[in-house]
């Protein structure tokens, strides 16, 4: 009887130190608070990513290209490439046109039909024939006036016939009671414009006129004039004559 109520008592006990256990809250181990590490780590990467940011920016501020993906580059110059050629085969292609354009107006003007300086057989004979020519008609003696007048006839044509007459008129009026003698030397003379049997020249010459009378007396002038002149019969003759005086 005593070792049954020593059990009960036993388990009673036991059952109370089971209640009070199940009473007394559990401590856990503290799980380490790792919020704040992660805003720290955050808060780095997003510094370092600011960071890297900024030098890349100065990196371009400074001048430093940053390369380019491989396949971009080429792709640009692929893109680029034949535009260029296509305005360049459009430049080519207006100058072409240009050109031939000029070409054609060139020869269809017969201003530009100059053979002066490719012709030199041409040239010479022209400037050799009317140098005399202007020597001759440009001289006049007291005493063969006759000369003169052979020589207009024979080195003039068209307009320059009347042009020698009103040139020398004067003289032709004194040369008797002067006793005149002008003497005209061509010193040079160059081809402006040779065109087959058309010729323009620019004459250079000196003149001398002495009057014989009661002393003699001669006076100097340079003279330099142009003429027209046609070929007629194998022979140059002067068509034209300008002084350059309006």
């Amino acid at each position: 009887m005593s070792t049954t109520r020593h059990l009960v008592n036993r388990q009673r006990r036991l059952a109370t130190v089971a209640a009070e256990r199940a009473t007394v809250p559990v401590r856990r181990p503290a799980t380490p608070d790792t919020s704040a590490d992660e805003t720290a780590r955050s808060r780095d990467a997003k510094d370092t990513t600011t960071d890297d940011e900024g030098t890349d920016d100065a990196g371009s501020i400074g001048g430093q290209e940053k390369t380019a993906p491989d396949g971009e580059r080429p792709s640009r110059l692929r893109v680029r490439l034949p535009a260029v050629l296509c305005a360049l085969t459009v430049l080519l292609g207006t100058f072409a046109a240009w050109a031939f354009t000029s070409a054609g107006s060139l020869r269809d003007d017969p201003t530009r039909q100059n053979t002066a300086l490719t012709d030199i057989a041409r040239t010479s004979e022209v400037k050799g024939q009317i140098s005399d020519a202007v020597g001759a008609v440009f001289s006049y003696n007291y005493a063969a006036p006759g000369n003169s007048e052979e020589a207009a006839r024979t080195h003039l044509v068209g307009k320059a016939v009347q042009q020698h007459k009103d040139m020398l008129a004067q003289v032709r009026a004194q040369g008797q009671k002067q006793k005149l003698v002008l003497t005209t030397t061509v010193t040079d003379s160059g081809v402006e414009l040779l065109d087959g049997d058309r010729a323009r020249l620019l004459i250079f010459a000196d003149q001398s006129n002495t009057r014989t009378g009661k002393s003699d007396e001669t006076t100097y002038a340079a003279a330099m004039f142009a003429v027209d002149a046609v070929r007629r019969d194998d022979t140059w003759r002067i068509a034209a004559i300008d002084t350059f005086t309006r």
